[in-house]
């Protein structure tokens, strides 16, 4: 019955199998959004993780470290969305990308994708999608319906449009599940609440409908009753209108509290899938409405579903993960035979294309055509599933019925249905493609083609092909007929799609003769098409047979394309067809063989035969580039007339140094003047690899002195070689090219310089200029002027220093005056030569030889000629300073010279004038240490005070590293300075200047000396400001007693400043002085309060002033010194109230409300401050002047009312703060001030008012302390909704002694619409403490609303062990309830809960320890218990266990359950049971059937048994082992025979069943012996068997043996001479003049080795020997040999 099941129930994996704890395995942490991926987030101490289950291939599970509240697959890709608080994350685990993220304002209570791109969002308010696409936020798609309030969310569906959509969620009233549903449409924006659990949308095709039909169904169970709805939604015009169904659903006895948790549709069958949570499946039709099956697919709770493929996949409580679908094959019989409706099995088998009703549509189209309904029964024919009517024979009954007037004819009416709802069959399409051809409607044969109509067949494209070419090759192509699609290619000129095609399809056509057709029609199509096939991989055609084809047809220009784009790569196996591609265009086209051999294309071509045909095609530059051998390039390369010559230079690179060398002088032998260019051009670009001396060596040995010019000019100007140089230098004076001798000479700079000046005087050029710019740039011009000095070649010195370079000028004059030139041409030649050398230079020549007075005219006719050089300046001052012709006048008026040089030359000659060239200089350093060395102090005073330079000064008051200070020196300076020098002064700055150097010099008494010289006394500076502050600041510093004296003297300086300084050095009554002097009073009055430290002095100096900023500065000072009544009173007389803030603070602290209080009422005038008005209310408050305190909160004020409340509710002051709480309606402190003053009734009304938490718990409190029970309940019902404040609230009952009030108060609370875990959970924990009666109630009525940790931890300390295991097994902590109930099973244990709990256990050692409890506890229940722990347990273990402790007797059905898994303990535990009861039977199954066990061993034991039995089965045992000998033995031993015989069959040896044939002839038992012959006869040996037969008189008993012997021979012999016959015949038959020709080897075909004769009988002996002779005497005389002694 189980195979007619309607449906396909699969289990595909265990959760738990993959690692998975069944801990987390519920609503809260498995997400299953298809049937693609499972979500599980697993928590393991304090590591959490995401574990994602790929359901296509559960190896590739895997995990990521992943904290969220929640994560849902993507329900197609690898995508998955988290969810953590508020924030909201989507990321692409593949990409390891974030795609989308947003922070949700309201909690989401529900999520789920309800597209591949959207997420359903449910809040406790709303609904909204969101989509992973752009930068949408969630969009709000409608608010929840108050229907849903207060109910878990477990479901959201929508229909395809998703402008449908159903909210579902469910709540437990008074203990039953009720299924809430919100349906809204988005069209028109209204919801309906309804009473469903489960829901989903779908669609259906009712009969005669143009469109699908949009379809709800929902499902109920209330307490009326359990239904399923089915409507249609969004009606389509046109369409039947589908009537609402509403049936009933049937639920067993046993799950009377089961009910639908969710809905799945299944398109293809047009059913709807429902699973309960006892985990029973319906199956509905949603068109009838009726009910196709129902029954139990898992006895855990299921609580997640998806669609599957067009079933269902669920997941319950386990990990079992399932899937049910309708089964094809089944459904439709077991609806006829189950349920009997008929119509629904035919409608079901005809929309889904089901079979098992075949029959029933076969009966029903006999009918209507039997009732003439013909166009009826077509119509059935063509939607009859599986196209079961499709066929030949009903289109020929149709075919030949007549229509009735103004109807389709049958048969038409056949093919309109079917192509009205699907497509046509081979037999059908060409039925029907024959009446459109005929009718030429060819069009419409088009459009069925396009739209997929017809199944198109080779006989179809035979049909239509006379009709259109194109349209068979359409036809062909979807029929797969790969021949005639090449061909209609080829006819229709596709030529690029053939090879795509045959590709494609794996079709392999004749390709050269279908090249060679193409080439025939069209060469460019064909080469295009030839290389279609070349580049194929592997090749579909080689390239040779291209280009024989295309060379039997001359298309020489399709083989030349061909070839180029085959032979791209240059591979060289490709190395004739190059040569062939070149030879046949050097013949044919030289221009495209020279484009070829130019592009460098191929290059394993024979080089020398393609050489030659270049070089007699006149392509000498291609023949040059092939060649390889010397002299072949030295005939080639002279024809430079027709080779281009850069080219030809270039080829020079690839030759080595020795050809390059001998085709070059070959080219200069051929013919010098032609060729003498390119050589030279040749030579210049390989001059360095060729090397330089072996091209001059060419142009030299054949005389070619202008060829080695012209090479050396090339390279002289790159070359660093000075004999290449040398040798240009030489060619250029030996062709006369003298302007390219002083071109060298003077440009290169590598060059022998020596030997090019000397070669230069040895060749006595006409023009001396290269030997005067040799001797110039080589520093050769003494050499020079005494080589021509003395050769008389005078003019050539005045050429060098006046054009050459005149520079040279003073060597010159050197070199002329050291061979004693006379003086007169020396200074006409000075006088000759341009002004362009140096002045200093000729200078210092003329003074090394003591003729500097010979240039003293010229040096003044230059200077009066305006020259502004220095030397020649230097060289006059030292003249006149020599001749002491006026040189001081000379110094001081030229600025030209040079100060340090003239200075220095007259520092021994006189001091003075070199004080003077110093002075006017400015050369300091030299200054200083002339006029130090030489005692001219007053000099150098007043050069100081001139200079007005602060580090000069320094050198020479301080010293420095150059000059070393002398004391008496600086002592001498500062009293010429002071005496002389700054009377003199008349500019300030001089005068500040030195000043400020005295005071950097640290020179205080010195500077007062000067300061009291310049300021006392009249001067031009006694007034001045910034000197009287300086003598003031320094007297402060040196010398203080003198302050007050220069402060009355003096009358310009800077008061406020000065008076400062006075008072940070702690002149304080100076400092007073001067602001009493300059009337600063407030800085006065300052003085005498911060310094002096005298308020007494201070309040006389302030009534002597009477001046406002004075009083508020004392009143400042009284304040800081908590003279605070005399503080307000200097505040009061100043009408300051500028410092109110400290005068608020102070006052307050000293605790001076009343003092404050006149303070703050002159403030409030002054300043309109918060703080103040404030201040005035509390100081009101503290007073007790209640009645002002009241006038002025009635009257305008700005005063922070509520802050001072605050104030005085802290300090006390609650008559007060009543009035000021009133006056700003602020009730939440009034509560508590009315606390404060025992006004309870007050406090709690205007705590309502405030409804505040703080409030209501200090009013609460207040309550509770004066046992005031009904208010503290009424405050308290508004504190223990805030979880926050329940805690302390029971600790305060607690602590009072207060319980029952307590437990009255919470059981109240309950009931509140706000009432939350924390309620619940503290309400238990008071029933362990005080009412343990009442505790298990309180538990089933609300364990899902309490914190079950807590609640364990209080039934713990009570010892509630029923109530504890109750916790843990909701908790899902099965591991700690199974441990309960083992330690404390007196109270808790009850054997049919511990089994639930224990399967469920994830700590394998609890099932050891629960198996220990049991034996000692409860050893009758030890195999029910084990059959539930079975699959997790570790059977080697429990086996181990229970030997130990000898009760394997117990664990029998366990242990015969278990052999399943083929254990090896269990199979010998159970064995050695089976042992032990002598139920050798069992043994022996257990054996056959279980082999994971010690069978040596067992046989040992057994061998010795008492019983035969168990000895066979021993032998049975060694039989296994292949210990053949053992067995033998011991079957000899109990004399059985026929197990011997059986035994060395099985071990296939000749020795072995040899043996036994001679212990049955030694031991005398003939019946045995030919017994044995005729079980072991495919193993003896026929020799053995004769030899012991005649030696033991054993003849008649073998005689059996040997006529079957016998006759398999005789068959072999048989099978032998037919076969030589055969084969005989067949070798006469085919024999000709080739085969006599062959000889006598001819044979060795058929009959020898490569034959099939001795392969073939050899087979067959060995098939033959395979039987036992009985079978063979049977074959040949009908009947079995006798065995009689057997």
């Amino acid at each position: 019955m189980g195979d007619q099941l309607p449906i396909t129930f699969q289990e595909y994996i265990k959760l738990p199998e993959l690692g998975i704890d069944v801990s987390n395995i519920s609503f809260n942490t498995l997400t299953l959004q298809s049937d693609k991926f499972i979500c599980i987030r697993e928590k393991t101490g304090t590591k959490e993780q995401v574990c994602i289950v790929d359901l296509d291939d559960t190896s590739k599970t895997f995990r990521r470290p992943i904290t969220a509240d929640s994560a849902i697959m993507n329900p197609e890709n690898k995508i998955i969305a988290l969810k953590a608080g508020p924030n909201l994350q989507v990321f692409n685990l593949e990409m390891k990308a974030k795609v989308k993220s947003c922070v949700m304002t309201d909690d989401v209570k529900f999520w789920r994708w309800i597209t591949p791109f959207d997420i359903a969002l449910v809040t406790e308010t709303s609904v909204l999608h969101w989509s992973i696409e752009g930068t949408s936020a969630p969009v709000k798609q409608f608010d929840r319906h108050a229907n849903l309030n207060g109910t878990q969310i477990i479901g959201y569906t929508t229909n395809a449009k998703m402008n449908w959509m159903a909210l579902i969620g469910i709540s437990a009233p008074q203990g039953r599940i009720v299924g809430s549903m919100q349906l809204y449409n988005k069209d028109r924006g209204a919801s309906q609440p309804i009473e469903a659990h489960a829901a989903e949308f779908s669609e259906i095709r009712l009969e005669g409908a143009a469109q699908p039909t949009q379809v709800f169904a929902f499902a109920s169970r209330g307490a009326n009753g359990s239904k399923m709805h089915i409507v249609e939604i969004d009606h389509v015009e046109g369409n039947p209108v589908f009537q609402k169904r509403s049936v009933e659903m049937m639920f067993p006895a046993e799950a009377v509290n089961d009910f639908p948790v969710s809905m799945q549709a299944g398109p293809k069958y047009e059913v709807v899938y429902m699973v309960t949570k006892f985990g029973f499946i319906h199956v509905y039709d949603l068109e009838t409405g009726a009910c196709v099956f129902t029954n139990r697919i898992s006895g855990d709770t299921v609580f997640v579903t998806a669609r599957h493929e067009n079933g269902i996949i669920a997941v319950n409580r386990k990990g079992q993960v399932l899937s049910v679908c309708v089964n094809e094959d089944t459904v439709i019989p077991y609806i006829l035979q189950n349920t009997g409706n008929v119509e629904l099995a035919f409608r079901m088998a005809s929309r889904a294309n089901l079979p098992g009703a075949d029959q029933l549509y076969v009966q029903r189209f006999q009918q209507l055509m039997g009732q003439n309904q013909f166009n009826e029964a077509a119509k059935m024919a063509a939607n009859s599933p599986r196209g079961m009517l499709r066929t030949e024979n009903t289109i020929n009954q149709l075919k030949h019925l007549q229509s009735a007037p103004g109807q389709l004819s049958p048969i038409l009416q056949y093919f309109a249905t079917i192509l009205e709802k699907g497509e046509l069959n081979r037999h059908e399409s060409i039925e029907l493609a024959r009446p459109v051809l005929a009718s030429n409607r060819k069009a419409l044969l088009e459009k069925w083609l396009k739209e997929d109509k017809l199944e198109c067949s080779e006989e179809l494209g035979d049909i239509v092909h006379p009709h259109d070419a194109t349209l068979a090759l359409s036809v062909y192509l979807r029929a797969n007929v790969p021949a005639k699609v090449v061909l209609c290619f080829a006819q229709s000129g596709q030529f690029d799609k053939i090879v795509l095609y045959c590709k494609k399809v794996g079709f392999t056509p004749e390709w050269v003769q279908l090249l060679m057709q193409i080439a025939r029609v069209d060469g460019d199509k064909a080469c295009d098409f030839a290389l279609s096939l070349v580049k194929e991989d592997p090749p579909l055609i080689t390239a040779d047979q291209v280009v024989g084809v295309f060379s039997s047809q001359n298309l020489v220009q399709q083989t030349t394309r061909f070839l180029l784009d085959a032979l791209k790569d240059n591979r060289e196996s490709d190395a004739q067809l190059q040569t062939k591609l070149l030879e046949l265009n050097l013949l044919n086209a030289p221009q495209v063989a020279d484009a070829i051999l130019g592009n460098g294309m191929f290059s394993h071509f024979d080089r020398a035969y393609i050489a030659q045909l270049a070089e007699k095609a006149g392509l000498y530059q291609r023949a040059l580039e092939l060649y390889d051998n010397l002299d072949d390039i030295k005939r080639v390369a002279v024809h430079t007339e027709v080779l281009d010559g850069e080219w030809l230079i270039g080829y020079f690179g690839n030759l080595s140094v020795g050809d390059s060398l001998a085709v070059l002088r070959q080219m200069l032998e051929h013919n010098r003047v032609q060729n003498m260019q390119v050589v030279v051009q040749a030579a210049t670009k390989y001059s360095d690899l060729l090397g330089a001396q072996n091209i001059i060596e060419i142009f030299e040995d054949l005389q070619c002195n202008e060829g080695l010019y012209y090479y050396l000019g090339a390279v002289v100007n790159v070359t660093e070689d000075p004999a290449v140089v040398f040798k240009y230098i030489q060619a250029a004076v030996a062709t006369g090219q003298l302007k390219e001798v002083e071109r060298v000479v003077r440009d290169n700079n590598h060059y022998d310089a020596e030997k090019v000046k000397n070669y230069l005087k040895e060749a006595a050029l006409p023009d001396q200029l290269p030997l005067i710019i040799v001797c110039d740039r080589y520093d050769y011009v003494h050499d020079l002027v005494l080589y021509l000095y003395s050769n008389g070649m005078a003019k050539y010195i005045e050429v060098y220093v006046q054009q050459v370079n005149p520079g040279r000028l003073p060597q010159v004059v050197g070199a002329l005056l050291d061979v004693d030139c006379d003086e007169s041409v020396v200074k006409s030649l000075i006088s000759a030569t341009p002004a362009q050398f140096s002045i200093a230079d000729l200078v210092s020549e003329v003074e090394k030889r003591n003729r500097l007075k010979t240039l003293h005219r010229w040096l003044e006719a230059k200077a009066s000629e305006g020259a502004q050089d220095t030397g020649l300046y230097n060289a006059l001052a030292k003249i006149y300073i020599d001749s002491n012709y006026d040189p001081e006048k000379f110094l001081s008026s030229n600025k030209l010279y040079d100060p340090r040089v003239v200075g220095a030359y007259s520092e021994k000659r006189d001091p003075n004038l070199a004080f003077l060239a110093y002075s006017q200089g400015e050369c300091d350093d030299e200054l200083l240490r002339l006029t130090s060395e030489n005692g001219m102090f007053k000099q150098q005073a007043r050069y100081l005070i001139k200079r007005r330079d602060l580090s000069l000064w320094s050198k020479a008051l301080t010293g420095d590293d150059q000059h070393a200070l002398n004391p008496s020196h600086r002592r001498q300076l500062v009293d010429q300075a002071v005496s002389y020098a700054l009377p003199e002064a008349e500019d300030p700055e001089e005068v500040s200047v030195c000043v400020k150097a005295f005071m950097a010099a640290n020179l205080p008494q010195e500077l007062i000396e000067l300061l009291e010289r310049i300021i006392l006394e009249p001067t031009p500076f006694s007034n001045n400001n910034n000197l009287q502050n300086l003598l003031i600041l320094t007297a402060v510093k040196v010398e203080p007693t003198r302050v007050a004296d220069y402060i009355g003297r003096l009358n310009n300086f800077d008061a406020p400043d000065v008076a400062e300084i006075c008072i940070n050095n702690g002149l304080h009554e100076e400092a007073f002085n001067i602001y009493k002097r300059f009337e600063v009073n407030a800085d006065a009055i300052g003085v005498l309060i911060d310094h002096v430290g005298s308020l007494d002095r201070a309040y006389e100096y302030a009534e002597r002033c009477d001046q406002p900023d004075v009083w508020s500065r004392l009143g400042r000072a009284q304040l800081d010194g908590l003279r605070i009544k005399d503080a307000i009173d200097s505040y009061v007389r100043a009408d300051d109230a500028s410092n109110f803030g400290d005068v608020i603070a102070v006052a307050t602290r000293a605790g001076k409300f009343d003092d404050l209080v006149r303070f703050l009422l002159m403030a409030r005038k002054k300043v309109r401050e918060p703080v103040i008005e404030s201040e005035l209310l509390f100081a009101y408050a503290k007073t007790e002047r209640l009645t002002d305190l009241e006038d002025m909160l009635h009257g305008p004020n700005i005063a922070q009312v509520q802050k001072v409340g605050d104030r005085c509710y802290d300090e006390g002051l609650f008559e007060a703060a009543r009035l000021l709480f009133q006056s700003v309606s602020n009730w939440a402190r009034l509560a508590s001030t009315l606390v404060r003053l025992g006004d309870y009734q007050a406090a709690v009304d205007c705590g309502r008012k405030a409804n505040s938490t703080v409030v209501w718990r200090d009013v609460h409190g207040a309550c509770i302390a004066e046992r005031e029970f009904r208010l503290a309940q009424i405050c308290a019902l508004h504190l223990i909704v805030h979880a926050e404040e329940l805690e302390p609230m029971i600790r305060l009952y607690e602590a009072g002694g207060h319980v029952d009030e307590l437990c009255t108060l919470l059981e109240n609370g309950l009931g509140l619409e706000r009432a939350h875990m924390g309620m619940f959970t503290e309400l238990a924990v008071l029933y362990c403490k005080y009412r343990p009666t009442q505790i298990m109630d309180h538990l089933k009525l609300y364990w899902s609303r309490v914190n079950i940790p807590k609640v364990i931890r209080a039934c713990e300390a009570a010892h509630l062990w029923p109530e504890l295991v109750f916790l843990y097994v909701h908790y899902d902590e099965f591991d700690n309830a199974a441990q309960t109930i083992i330690a404390h099973s007196a109270d808790a244990w009850e054997h049919a809960s511990f089994k639930d709990i224990i399967v469920k256990a994830s700590n394998v050692e609890l099932y050891y320890k629960a198996l220990r409890f049991y034996l000692n506890e409860q050893p009758l229940l030890l195999s029910d218990l084990l059959a539930v722990m079975m699959p997790r347990i570790d059977h080697t273990r429990v086996v181990s266990m229970f030997l130990k402790s000898d009760n394997i007797p117990l664990i029998k059905p366990y242990l015969v359950s278990a052999q399943s898994t083929n254990n090896k303990a269990v199979n010998e535990a159970y064995n050695d049971l089976l042992t032990e009861e002598e139920d050798f039977v069992g043994l022996r199954n257990s054996i056959d059937n279980h082999d994971n066990f010690d069978a040596i061993g067992l046989a040992q034991r057994l061998e010795k048994h008492e019983l035969l039995e168990f000895r066979r089965i021993a032998a049975h045992l060694y039989n296994q082992a292949k210990r053949w000998r053992q067995s033998l033995t011991l079957s000899k031993k109990d004399k059985l025979y026929k197990d011997a015989m059986t035994t060395a069959r099985s071990s296939g040896s000749v020795e072995v069943a040899e043996d036994l044939l001679r212990y049955f002839v030694e031991s005398g038992n003939a019946a045995c012996f030919s017994a044995c012959l005729f079980t072991c006869y495919d193993i003896v040996r026929s020799d053995i068997v004769m030899e012991l037969a005649w030696r033991h008189g054993l003849a008649n008993e073998a005689m059996p043996y040997f006529i079957n012997l016998v006759r398999e021979y005789q068959v072999k012999v048989d099978h032998l001479v037919e076969e030589v016959g055969e084969l005989k015949v067949k070798v006469e038959k085919n024999a000709g003049p080739a085969s006599v020709a062959a000889g006598p080897n001819q044979l060795m075909g058929p009959a020898g080795i490569n034959g099939r004769l001795l392969l073939g009988h050899a087979g067959s002996a060995t098939a033959n020997n395979a039987q036992p002779f009985a079978s063979n005497l049977g074959s040949a005389h009908g009947s079995t040999p006798s065995m009689g002694g057997l």
